[in-house]
């Protein structure tokens, strides 16, 4: 049997043009490494797989890279760079702070410090969270980091920027990497998918990447999910099914049922909902979404906000022409504010009632003013 490689593994970018939704980043690192002003210290900070390890590696090869391109990107053909890519690198270190975090772990990478690089310009430490570093081991790390020898370069990467001290983080130049937005992972899916023969539907890699919130390495694993599930079909219907998500048909249906006489016909649809094992928190949350991209929707000027194909996209203009711009803010001000005390609720199946029948409620209040008026 083949041995299978995960999509995240398989797929991780290895020049900076490959890395996906951090251009800002990536151009930056590419400039030092041109005008040869690399600083001695670098943070990279963000949320889960955002690709600040992965950015931190190929800084790290392009930084030896004997044959740079003209955009300075690694050959991956040179010895160093053929070194780094078969992890054999003895002048590019990776330390797990999460495991390595005592202030011996710290002492020996120290001494390894002192010793210079063979047949290259750098050293490369590459720490990945950082954050995990014991009081003391941050403390013995302070004087390297800020008078390491000028071939010594570290970079270290957190997912919790808070927890490292102040001290360490006026020594490093600090980079803020940004959660993937929505379609740009979709489009690496895409990619992804063509590369390995899988047919998929777009609004079903919509979902995934929506699931993923913002990170390309959960989008990964899922996508591999599904393609287990699926075999080399991914279709919208079963990627719903598979991850336990909200078709947004319903999300459109209540609405309709909202803002007109049929309140009961919303809340038999919630019974269904919750009949089928949905969380009423996560359909509550959806609705609010829903709303939200409704007000986007409603603006010419803000549909470009919709993270969402462009037939879900003429759906949301075309519902949110026959609604009132004022009663969607007051629903979703209920629906926020029901997600909000969700958890603190004894009955909770109660206040997400509660809440649809006071939309409706302000719709029909509305109606009813309207009708005086006339």
């Amino acid at each position: 049997m083949d041995s299978f490689i995960v999509s995240a593994r398989k797929y991780r970018p290895t020049t900076f043009s490959s890395v996906v939704g951090q251009e800002s980043i990536t151009s930056t690192l590419k400039n030092a490494i041109r005008t040869g002003k690399v600083a001695q210290a670098f943070l990279f900070c963000g949320p889960r797989g955002v690709g600040k390890t992965t950015c931190a590696r190929i800084f790290a090869k392009a930084l030896n890279c004997q044959h740079l391109t003209e955009d300075c990107e690694p050959c991956n053909a040179c010895d160093s760079c053929k070194a780094f890519n078969d992890s054999a690198s003895f002048n590019v270190f990776e330390l797990d702070a999460a495991s390595n975090n005592s202030v011996e772990d710290i002492r020996s990478l120290v001494e390894q410090v002192r010793i210079p690089p063979q047949g290259v310009k750098y050293k490369v430490y590459i720490i990945d969270e950082v954050h995990m570093l014991s009081g003391a081991a941050f403390n013995a790390f302070l004087k390297t980091l800020e008078e390491p020898p000028t071939y010594a370069k570290f970079i270290m990467a957190t997912t919790e920027k808070h927890k490292i001290i102040p001290t360490i983080l006026s020594r490093c130049q600090v980079y803020d990497f940004k959660r993937i937005n929505d379609n740009d992972i979709m489009r690496h899916l895409q990619y992804v998918a063509q590369q390995e023969d899988v047919v998929a539907e777009e609004e079903a890699l919509r979902v995934v990447a929506t699931k993923a919130d913002g990170a390309l390495r959960d989008a990964l694993s899922i996508f591999d999910q599904l393609v287990s599930f699926t075999g080399k079909n991914i279709t919208y219907k079963q990627t719903i099914e598979n991850l336990n998500v909200l078709d947004i048909d319903i999300y459109f249906q209540i609405t309709d049922y909202l803002f007109s006489d049929n309140v009961a016909d919303a809340l038999l649809k919630l019974d269904e909902i919750i009949a089928k094992g949905f969380d009423p928190q996560n359909f509550i949350s959806g609705l609010a979404a829903h709303f939200r991209n409704l007000l986007m929707a409603q603006n010419p000027n803000t549909v470009m906000l919709l993270e969402t194909s462009d037939t879900i996209k003429r759906q949301l203009q075309q519902q949110a022409q026959k609604a009132d711009r004022t009663l969607l803010l007051r629903a979703l001000e209920l629906t926020n504010q029901c997600d909000f005390n969700y958890k603190l609720s004894n009955n909770k199946r109660l206040s997400v009632e509660l809440c649809l029948m006071q939309i409706n409620a302000n719709y029909l209040f509305k109606k009813a003013r309207q009708s005086q008026e006339r």
